[in-house]
């Protein structure tokens, strides 16, 4: 997961863009076009706006490919509570206090905010590069019940720790909600395991496909 960002500054904040991470998800266009203009050099025009309408949009970046950091000002939050969304034909979206760790329980990646490769396909596993739409992922990301582990009554930590081994599938620890991608199915719980190769017949649940692709 070798990643190099590049930085946009000016005034009061400092915008940073991973381009691995980036799968045009346009939720910075679409909301502050003046600033984030793909297909210009540089793209991103961190003076054409307020630091705070730049840091609002960020925020909305789902894969966490554009951060900031304020001269002045509140830092970049975590959002309160962990939660996962399984799009539609596309990636999980987590947000909150999230780990990426190994097998070996090495942290890959800290993050408020990443996109999950389900369809099995990324070349920047396992983080998704878009190539769900190459391959036509099909999942309309819906989600029911019964492959969610209850929540701890205590839990000691509200970190997402998210283990990626090869060839298994994302086993998620620590409190979070699962929401389907019409918002409309919420389970809570404090361990699941997710599909990443996208032949699971239960998604976005794991049911032991990925076996059968060795």
């Amino acid at each position: 997961m070798k990643d190099k960002t590049h930085e946009f500054q000016a005034p009061g904040i400092t915008v940073s863009w991973s381009r691995l991470r980036c799968i045009h998800a346009a939720e910075c266009v679409f909301g502050l076009p003046r600033v984030f203009q793909p297909g210009e050099r540089p793209w991103v025009k961190a003076d054409a706006a307020t630091p705070d309408a730049i840091a609002a949009v960020i925020q909305r970046c789902p894969t966490g490919a554009l951060h900031y950091v304020r001269t002045e000002g509140d830092a970049e939050p975590t959002a309160e509570e962990n939660t996962i969304v399984a799009s539609r034909y596309g990636p999980l979206y987590v947000k909150g206090d999230v780990e990426l760790r190994s097998d070996s329980g090495e942290v890959m990646l800290k993050d408020t905010r990443v996109a999950l490769c389900r369809c099995g396909a990324s070349g920047n596993a396992p983080l998704c590069d878009g190539s769900h739409h190459a391959i036509r992922f099909h999942d309309a990301g819906e989600v029911f019940e019964g492959a969610v582990q209850p929540r701890p009554a205590q839990p000691n930590d509200r970190t997402l720790v998210v283990t990626v081994g090869e060839g298994q599938p994302l086993r998620v620890s620590g409190p979070f909600a699962l929401l389907s991608a019409d918002g409309r199915v919420r389970l809570e719980g404090g361990a699941v395991s997710l599909c990443r190769c996208g032949a699971s017949r239960n998604k976005p649940f794991c049911d032991g496909s990925h076996k059968q692709l060795v």
